[in-house]
């Protein structure tokens, strides 16, 4: 009779290295993900941009920061955000009542593909959107080069 044992390592999948596999996908493959999958542990910095021809438009989901706890920083083509949240929910559901806060920072920098003129950006946050409008550099684009 055969014997088929399978030695179990936890580990195999966090150290596998997979350059395009994110965090994310390691962490929801991990034993463990589905008794934590109720807790809202995602509180990371959301962020939409679009781009047209004379500026970029970034929209971040920041719920749960004051916008004096918001910092934006332009360095050339790099946009940094930074915010500060504290969130608080409570429920009652007959006689047991939840309540849950978190505290913390988040933190978001990205390159754009042009420099950004940080004399004339715009931002402004209402219902825990960060809207910016970032106006390109003007002479700034990168060009492609062909090869002979």
């Amino acid at each position: 009779m055969a014997n088929n044992v399978t030695r179990y390592d936890p580990m195999r999948e966090l150290m596998r290295f997979d350059p395009f596999r994110s965090l994310d996908d390691i962490v929801r493959d991990f034993p463990l993900a589905s008794a934590l999958r109720g807790l809202d542990v995602d509180r990371r910095l959301r962020v939409d941009v679009t781009d047209s021809e004379h500026d970029y438009v970034v929209k971040a989901d920041i719920p749960g920061a004051r916008k004096e706890d918001i910092r934006v920083s332009v360095d050339g083509n790099v946009v940094s955000i930074s915010a500060t949240v504290q969130n608080e929910q409570q429920q009652t559901s007959g006689g047991t009542i939840y309540s849950e806060r978190y505290t913390g920072a988040q933190f978001r920098s990205f390159s754009l593909p042009q420099e950004v003129d940080d004399t004339r950006t715009a931002a402004k946050y209402e219902d825990g959107v960060l809207h910016l409008t970032l106006p390109k550099k003007p002479g700034t684009a990168r060009k492609q080069i062909a090869i002979q």
